[in-house]
């Protein structure tokens, strides 16, 4: 059951970022847009790297591939985007957001601890 629960989480988990990197990539002008808002510096090479660690991390984590370097960068980039986009204390709405960050990194770091499970390619 334990693997099978492993299988489960990392597909429930990589979703949200493969499908908000392909949202992003889709729509680059709208991104790229709301990147600047967010006073990022350099916006295309933000955009770059939102889109290398969204779609290929999430990738890896479905798959179960070098889980331990994705759960690890996965984490981070949570921290990061939490930090960067939605920590606005006087904006619940937000705050909600940077709470699912919070608890999305430390999903990531339990895969980093324990492995993907017997259905992950670093297993084969």
């Amino acid at each position: 059951m334990n693997d099978i629960a492993s299988l489960i989480g990392r597909v429930m988990m990589s979703a949200i970022f493969i499908n908000g990197g392909i949202g992003k990539a889709m729509a680059p002008d709208a991104t790229l847009a709301m990147f600047a808002k967010i006073s990022l510096p350099n916006p295309p090479l933000a955009y770059a790297v939102t889109l290398a660690v969204e779609i290929l991390g999430g990738v890896a984590i479905l798959v179960g591939w070098k889980i331990r370097w994705a759960a690890a960068i996965m984490a981070i980039w949570c921290i990061a985007t939490a930090m960067a986009a939605h920590y606005h204390p006087g904006d619940r709405g937000q705050m909600i957001h940077f709470m699912k960050n919070i608890c999305m990194a430390g999903g990531f770091l339990q895969l980093f601890a324990l492995g993907a499970g017997r259905f992950g390619l670093d297993r084969r």
